[in-house]
């Protein structure tokens, strides 16, 4: 294991000479396999700002017993106060001594840890090593990656820095990187997929070159971008989501409807009772709902999706940027969803199922599960051609049937007029269908919904009855995928059409997962 380190700051080498393992071209010399230190203002990112927030709190609340010190004012020695008790008696001197001591202390903690925080990129995993005291050591394999998430906080973004978050498959198997500068996340984001795909091009016009803007409008274009690599990432998003359509989704959200409705519950019944005090209990439901309306909009502006060579990038944020690449393959389950209350725009959501957990939030401040928060039907199938290709062109019928039809006309095979019992409103909905190397699972009338899974992602396949079903010959049908949002399931199947999926999406799930080669998207055909 190399001992050696580097200044997370120190300059770009020349593309032409800095290469990955593989033979491709380095973007930052980040990923050469030594050990880098993080960016400088680490300390002051992590634990600066809230000391310095802390010491303006202090100070606002003494700022008169300041000004009446100075300006010999009937405060300046007051007994009855802490400041009093400070600069009587000698004790201001050795007070003020004690704190630079505390100070100076904490600055010193502070910048040893930022000097034994370590990582390192090489062409299988990466490595951080952490902790001044307590030592941590994570390791996450490049062909376990799930996507790649970069967040620039506001003021990470004012000194030009940013987290990157590499997620990897696993419960909290995830690997952050904060901060680094915004330039270096962007194109250590670009080495890491370049490792984890498997390329061996030498794709020279894919090398970061050194940026010819000057520094102060290079620090604006970091600060106001949200994506600062657009010759990887298209700079026109496949789908807008208007501030219009936006509120309008955020307001008609189920969320909303049942804090407004508890809400205005409360409200009447304690006027109604003549307690109308009791009014003040609602407060913290109030609150709850500024803020769920507060976050979903900060974090769903400014959306954007767009397809990469190595694969999805989703972009949002006001305050907070975020874009996140999704390489293919790491999608386990995809959801499109109407809330009942969007009937009648027309819009839906669309959520994914993913082998990680990442502490970043999504589009609607959500976890990452959540790629599409508002759009309408075709906004749907364009996110849903980028996310599922191997669909293709040929499948948009099928979506459009199974997001807003009924009956078996596309291909759906629906529950028997028997269902009808447990499935009124929903038995012409509820169905399945097959598509190449996917499972759809189409149900609901109220809230509509269809499920798709791929099978190279199926991690097994169930049929249960219970007693009422056994009377009615009909069985529940389980798609298991990773634990997330998604629950692809289906009840009031046929049972002898479900034991015939079960039989059939077995054989086709293992012959799916044989083929399957999307940890290494991008790798040579072997003898082509």
């Amino acid at each position: 294991m190399s001992s050696s380190t580097s200044d997370e700051a120190s300059p770009q080498g020349n593309p032409t000479e800095d290469l990955l393992p593989n033979g491709a071209v380095l973007a930052t010399r980040l990923a050469d396999g030594e050990w880098h230190r993080l960016h400088p203002a680490t300390p002051l990112l992590r634990g600066g700002l809230f000391i310095i927030a802390l010491g303006g709190i202090v100070l606002s609340q003494l700022k008169q017993q300041l000004i009446d010190l100075v300006l010999g004012g009937p405060h300046a020695h007051d007994d009855g106060d802490a400041l009093g008790f400070v600069t009587r008696d000698g004790r201001l001197v050795p007070i003020l001594l004690i704190v630079v001591a505390v100070l100076v202390l904490i600055v010193v903690v502070f910048y040893l840890s930022w000097r034994v925080h370590t990582f390192r990129i090489t062409d299988e995993v990466v490595e951080v090593r952490s902790g001044l005291i307590r030592r941590s050591y994570r390791k996450g394999r490049l062909d376990r990656i799930q996507g790649i998430n970069i967040v620039r906080p506001f003021f990470a973004r004012i000194l030009g820095a940013a987290r990157l978050e590499i997620d990897v498959a696993g419960h909290d198997a995830n690997v952050r990187l904060d901060y680094l500068s915004s330039s270096n996340a962007d194109g250590l984001r670009l080495d890491i997929l370049r490792l984890a795909s498997g390329s061996k091009e030498r794709e020279q016009e894919q090398a970061r070159l050194a940026d010819p803007r000057g520094f102060v409008e290079q620090r604006v274009s970091e600060f106001v971008a949200p994506e600062l690599d657009p010759n990887v990432a298209p700079p026109e998003s496949v789908v807008k989501v208007h501030v219009g359509r936006l509120i309008g989704s955020i307001l008609l959200h189920d969320t909303t409807f049942a804090l407004i409705l508890l809400i205005v519950a409360g409200a009447v019944g304690s006027v109604a009772i003549g307690r109308g005090f009791a009014i003040i209990i609602l407060v913290p439901f109030v609150l709850a709902l500024g803020s769920f309306l507060f976050r979903r909009f900060t974090r769903s502006l400014r959306y954007s999706i767009a397809a990469t060579p190595d694969g999805v990038r989703v972009g949002f944020g006001l305050l907070t940027l975020s874009n996140e690449t999704l390489p293919p393959g790491r999608i386990h389950s995809v959801q499109v969803r109407q809330p009942i209350l969007w009937r009648f725009p027309g819009w839906w959501e669309i959520k994914v199922n993913r082998a990680s957990k990442s502490n970043a939030k999504g589009a609607d401040a959500q976890r990452n599960t959540t790629i599409l928060p508002v759009g309408n039907l075709n906004d749907v199938l364009k996110v849903l051609g980028l996310l599922l290709p191997s669909l293709g062109d040929e499948s948009t019928a099928l979506l459009r049937d199974g997001i807003v039809g009924t009956g078996g006309a596309s291909g759906f095979t629906n529950s028997p007029s028997r269902a009808r019992v447990i499935r009124l409103l929903s038995r012409q909905r509820n169905g399945f269908a097959s598509a190449p190397g996917m499972v759809l699972l189409r149900e609901g009338a109220i809230w509509r919904r269809l499920t798709i899974v791929p099978e190279a992602r199926v991690q097994s396949v169930a049929i249960t009855q219970g007693p009422i079903y056994r009377a009615l010959a009909v069985a529940h049908v389980h798609v298991h995928t990773v634990v997330g949002p998604v629950r692809a399931e289906l009840g009031a199947v046929d049972r002898d059409v479900a034991i015939d999926f079960f039989n059939r999406v077995s054989l086709e799930v293992v012959e799916a997962v044989r083929s399957d080669a999307t940890h290494r998207w991008l790798a040579e055909e072997k003898h082509a």
